[in-house]
């Protein structure tokens, strides 16, 4: 593939580009639709293809379905549509996956010898990723997300790795501060996206040269989708991250990538309603006496909320709190009736879990994540009360 239509692929093509100025919803709604074509749907379906014809030299967008597929590049437009509607340099790949996502950074960035900064209170699955970045000869430092205590360890580090609002404990940091000290120390920057979403949080925009996420969370909201996405500025960061997807293989299929382009569509709707919903259940929870340790960016009076009122437009879905015990955290999840016991976040229906049964998560017995659905937030709220009151029998 020559290097001009590779970067074609990659801004997603020659669709119709939106004004800048454009609204969440509009933008949501539009986001990598190509131009429209008489007799031709305004979403092209799936491109199931392994090859595609290729007579002569190799050029063109589209050689080996490992590399390159039309499906992904309306995907791709659209997502950094939403992260980077500012910027001509953004691009966009998508993954298989939020963990092969996050690989794609971290192995093509770090080399044996090089040092990279990692929350100590992300997503439960970087302990795994500390062993293999050791077992390289990667040398890995941690620190809490709160309080930008991350700064107090960047000196000579390649990578710092930011994951705000942090998963599951919701603690904010201030993504700019911690991009220009780490720049200005030579070291790239990573954000974890996953639980603002592009609408709720642009972390290029902050000074970040990656912004990275889970795609099977809030971003395609139907729990029916595996699938990450790395967004950068850096045309040769981005470049490796691409060989690396190309080396690993780590690709969505193509129906996988047309349903999460189909579910961006409503993301607007589906942010406003979560997000307003975490709201109202957060107030209704502050009030209860069993609960302790509630925690939503949004509440005036939670540790996070200045800094994220600086740089989020919106909070997210997630509320996290405490309840006395573990055999009462399952009692009140066995007593809702609107609310799934699942993993996972971000789903339009509502999900909760004691998330001390997975391990990993430095978080007591008692500690419930709570992902806010779509439901009546007036059913919502009265499904927990009653749950919380029946689990005190």
């Amino acid at each position: 593939m020559s290097d001009s239509a590779r970067d074609e692929g990659a801004r997603g093509g020659t669709g119709a580009a939106l004004p800048v100025s454009a609204g969440d919803g509009t933008r949501a709604v539009r986001a990598g639709l190509p131009e429209p074509v008489k007799h031709e749907p305004t979403l092209p379906g799936p491109v199931f293809a392994a090859h595609f014809h290729l007579p002569g030299e190799a050029t063109g967008p589209y050689t080996y379905g490992r590399d390159e597929n039309p499906t992904w590049t309306h995907l791709e437009r659209a997502i950094g549509e939403l992260e980077a509607p500012e910027r001509d340099d953004a691009q966009t790949l998508v993954f298989a996956s939020g963990m092969a996502a996050i690989s794609s950074v971290l192995f093509s960035q770090l080399r044996a010898g090089d040092a990279v900064v990692l929350p100590d209170d992300g997503y439960q699955v970087l302990p795994l990723v500390r062993a293999q970045l050791e077992a390289y000869g990667i040398e890995v430092r941690t620190a809490p997300t709160a309080g930008d205590a991350q700064l107090g360890v960047l000196d000579g580090a390649k990578l710092l790795w930011i994951e705000t609002p942090s998963n599951p404990g919701l603690d904010v940091c201030d993504v700019r501060r911690l991009a220009d000290a780490a720049h200005a120390r030579g070291a790239l920057v990573a954000v974890d996206n996953t639980l603002a979403t592009p609408l709720g949080q642009r972390p290029l925009e902050l000074g970040a040269d990656f912004s990275v996420a889970s795609g099977t969370k809030q971003l395609t909201g139907h729990g029916d989708i595996l699938l990450g996405y790395v967004s950068g500025t850096d045309a040769t960061a981005m470049a490796a991250v691409r060989r690396w997807r190309k080396i690993v293989g780590a690709i969505p299929g193509p129906m996988e990538a047309w349903l999460a382009h189909r579910s961006i569509a409503t993301l607007q709707l589906r942010v406003d309603r979560q997000n307003a919903s975490a709201g109202t259940l957060a107030e209704a929870l502050r009030a209860r006496p069993e609960v302790a340790g509630l925690r939503y960016p949004g509440l005036p009076d939670d540790p996070s909320h200045k800094i994220a009122a600086q740089q989020m437009r919106r909070y997210g879905c997630v509320v996290s709190f405490t309840l006395p015990s573990r055999a009462r955290a399952e009692r009140f999840l066995d007593a809702l009736r609107l609310v799934d016991d699942a993993t996972s976040f971000g789903g339009v229906r509502s999900t909760a879990e004691r998330r001390g049964r997975w391990g990993g998560d430095a978080v007591p017995e008692g500690f419930v994540r709570f992902s806010v659905g779509a439901e009546d937030p007036a059913d919502l709220v009265a499904d927990v009360l009653r749950a919380l009151e029946e689990s005190a029998r």
